[in-house]
């Protein structure tokens, strides 16, 4: 358990939360726990560890960025609802 005292209450408000008195002894029991097991990793060395974002690592998987040939202007347009000085026609979102 950690040594300060836990405002449940105080907790509670930042997170929004009405709480029976019930719900925060209990919320201030688990919380407790939670910052107790906090406190064990600390005492852990992890001087030899390298830090890391993710357990292993990621790699994004993307097309080459090269020029291909496209649909031409006049097809893109052809099932367009609206169109007018070869572009697309949309209705106003932003007032």
């Amino acid at each position: 358990m950690p040594s300060d005292p836990i405002d449940i209450k105080y907790v509670a408000h930042l997170a929004r939360l009405s709480l029976t008195p019930e719900e925060e002894q209990k919320l201030a029991a688990q919380l407790g726990g939670v910052l107790g097991y906090i406190e064990k990793l600390k005492e852990v060395d992890v001087s030899g560890v390298e830090p890391t974002a993710h357990a292993f690592p990621l790699v994004n998987v993307t097309r080459a960025d090269e020029v291909r040939p496209s649909m031409p202007h006049e097809e893109a347009l052809r099932n367009a609802p609206a169109q007018a000085n070869g572009l697309f026609i949309v209705p106003k979102i932003v007032e």
